[in-house]
C-alpha cells in the first residue's frame, strides 16, 4: 500500500514528473512484485500446520525474487547516476537525463534481471532433488535449493557467485564512486544553505541504498562462518519484507517535494469533496 501510494502520488502530481521520480515509480512497482511473491505464502504458512509449497510456486517465487533483486541493483545505480548528473553537471541535466535516456536505463535494468536470472533459475530446477525436500526458509532461494540437490552444484554455484559479484558489487561500486564525486562537488559549494539543499536531494536515495545493499551483501556475499540459521532468516526477512516497507516511508518523510505533493493532493481531494457536498 505504501509503494502504491508513492506511485499514485507521483502520477497525480506533474511537479514530480522528473527522472528521479520516474525511477522511483519503477522501484516501487518492483517492490510490489517482490512482496506479492513472498508475503502471501508466508502468511499462509503462519495459519496452517502443514507448511508446503508446490514446485511451480517455488519456481515462480524464485523467478520474481531473483529478477527483482538484480533489477534493484541496476536501478539504484541509475538513480545514483541521476543524482550525479543533477549535482555535478546541472547545466546539462535536461539533455543528459532525457525521457528516452531514462526509459533506456529502466528497460536495461529489467532486461538484465530477466536475461540473467531466468536461465539461472531454469538451471537450478533442472537439477535432481532426492529429498528430504525441506527448506529452512520462508521462501525459495538459491542457496537453500542448491543444498537440497543430489548432484554436483559447483558449476552453478560458481556462476551464481559471478552474477552476485557482477550485479551486486559492480553497481555498488558505481554508486560509491558517484557519491564520492557528488560529495566532492557539494563540499566546494560556497554557501552552507546550498550544501544543505544539495545533500537533502541525495539523502533519501542514499538511505535506501544503505538498507538494500547492506542486507544484500550480508545475505549473499558475507562468509557463513559464525552465522546461525535464525540470523540468516532475520537478514533475509529484513531484505525481502522490511526494506520494501521502509522505502516509501523514507521517500515521503525525508523528501520535501513528496510531502508538498502529498499535502496538495489531500487538500485538492478535500476541496473537491466539500464542493460536491
Amino acid at each position: 500500500m505504501g509503494n502504491l501510494l508513492v506511485i499514485l502520488l507521483i502520477k497525480l502530481n506533474p511537479s514530480l514528473h522528473t527522472p528521479i521520480y520516474f525511477f522511483l515509480v519503477n522501484l516501487s512497482s518492483s517492490e510490489i512484485c517482490l512482496t506479492s511473491s513472498v508475503v502471501p505464502q508466508l502468511l499462509a504458512h503462519l495459519l496452517v500446520e502443514e507448511k508446503t509449497i508446490s514446485i511451480a510456486a517455488c519456481a515462480a517465487g524464485l523467478y520474481v525474487n531473483a529478477i527483482v533483486g538484480l533489477m534493484h541493483c541496476c536501478l539504484l545505480a541509475a538513480m545514483a547516476y541521476d543524482r550525479y548528473v543533477a549535482i555535478c553537471h546541472p547545466l546539462h541535466y535536461t539533455a543528459i537525463m532525457s525521457g528516452q535516456a531514462c526509459a533506456l536505463l529502466v528497460v536495461a535494468s529489467w532486461a538484465a534481471g530477466i536475461s540473467v536470472e531466468v536461465p539461472l533459475t531454469m538451471w537450478v530446477f533442472s537439477l535432481p532433488f532426492c529429498g528430504p525436500n525441506r527448506i529452512h526458509h520462508f521462501f525459495c532461494d538459491f542457496p537453500q535449493l542448491l543444498n537440497l540437490a543430489c548432484a554436483e552444484t559447483s558449476q552453478i554455484k560458481a556462476v551464481g557467485s559471478m552474477v552476485t559479484v557482477l550485479f551486486i558489487l559492480c553497481p555498488f561500486l558505481f554508486i560509491l564512486l558517484s557519491y564520492v564525486r557528488i560529495i566532492s562537488t557539494i563540499l566546494k559549494l560556497p554557501s552552507a544553505e546550498g550544501r544543505r539543499k544539495a545533500f537533502s536531494t541525495c539523502s533519501s536515495h542514499l538511505t535506501v541504498v544503505t538498507v538494500f545493499y547492506g542486507t544484500a551483501i550480508i545475505t549473499y556475499l558475507a562468509p557463513n562462518t559464525g552465522s546461525t540459521k535464525e540470523s540468516d532468516l532475520l537478514i533475509s526477512l529484513l531484505n525481502t519484507i522490511i526494506s520494501p516497507v521502509l522505502n516509501p516511508i523514507i521517500y515521503t518523510l525525508r523528501n520535501k517535494e513528496v510531502k508538498g505533493a502529498l499535502r496538495k493532493t489531500v487538500q485538492k481531494s478535500s476541496f473537491s469533496h466539500h464542493w460536491r457536498n
